[in-house]
């Protein structure tokens, strides 16, 4: 059978991020993507310009015809930036019984623009975190989700990531990539403990689209029938790979896009 993945996200113009990062991932790595489109943004390397929210009903018949037809393996979920957005794919989930949820709470681009309205965050937590296998947040998003001070330390991210996991959420890996030091260390924190990925710290500008490419990796591998931590270590894998070859590529002037192709190439 035909490992299949559908992203639920916002549309990057640039190409870099969003639905497009997450058809390229999943493409590199072997599985059929399909999309639902949440939103349009006028996005390019240095920010987002325009914000244009697909309608609820949109979202919803989006939702219909793909699950109705495709036999869907894994969903990864991004920018939903209205809670009519998000209760509409809260209802596409428990109506098609969908399964393998990765939760991408994107509240913020790499160029620092809010994409996420302040009052989607509470729809958020009450209607995504629950019917997530795995949420991804970065360390911003973490702190933004539970209200408190962006995590400085490995303990402090551990912490927060038990809390998201109190809001009921099966797993959380929350990823250090805005920290510091040589090394760039997620957390998949779970009920039954916690596993710690590092990778050496990249020198690149060009990280446009990093927790878009890792989460819709992370669907791949549960697609292709993977467990939850084999599918987050090979994506993580995946990532750290396309960011060291990201400056191979010359796109835009501002946070060019990692190198999704890296391996084909």
């Amino acid at each position: 059978m035909t490992a299949i993945a559908v992203t639920i996200a916002g549309s990057d113009s640039s190409g870099g991020a969003g639905i497009q990062a997450d058809l390229k991932t999943f493409s590199a790595l072997g599985v059929y993507g399909a999309s639902v489109i949440a939103a349009l943004t006028a996005q390019n390397t240095r920010g987002v310009t325009g914000i244009h929210d697909v309608p609820a009903d949109f979202i919803t018949a989006q939702i219909d015809a793909v699950f109705s037809d495709l036999a869907v393996d894994a969903v990864k979920i991004g920018m939903l930036s209205q809670p009519k957005a998000i209760l509409a794919v809260a209802a596409g989930l428990d109506r098609y019984k969908a399964k393998n949820i990765v939760l991408d709470p994107v509240m913020v681009a790499t160029s620092g623009d809010k994409l996420l309205a302040p009052e989607a965050v509470e729809t958020l937590r009450r209607e995504l975190i629950p019917r997530a296998l795995v949420v991804t947040p970065n360390l911003p998003e973490a702190a933004a989700l539970l209200e408190t001070a962006v995590a400085q330390t490995e303990a402090q991210m551990q912490e927060q990531a038990e809390h998201i996991l109190a809001l009921g959420a099966h797993a959380v890996l929350i990823k250090g990539g805005h920290g510091s030091g040589a090394e760039s260390v997620d957390l998949l924190v779970t009920r039954k403990g916690m596993t710690r990925l590092a990778a050496k710290r990249i020198n690149t500008k060009r990280t446009h689209g990093t927790g878009c490419t890792l989460s819709s990796a992370i669907a791949a591998g549960l697609a292709k029938g993977l467990d939850l931590p084999a599918a987050v270590q090979a994506a993580k894998a995946y990532v750290t790979a396309a960011i060291a070859a990201a400056d191979k590529l010359d796109i835009g002037s501002g946070n060019g896009p990692v190198h999704h192709f890296h391996a084909q190439w």
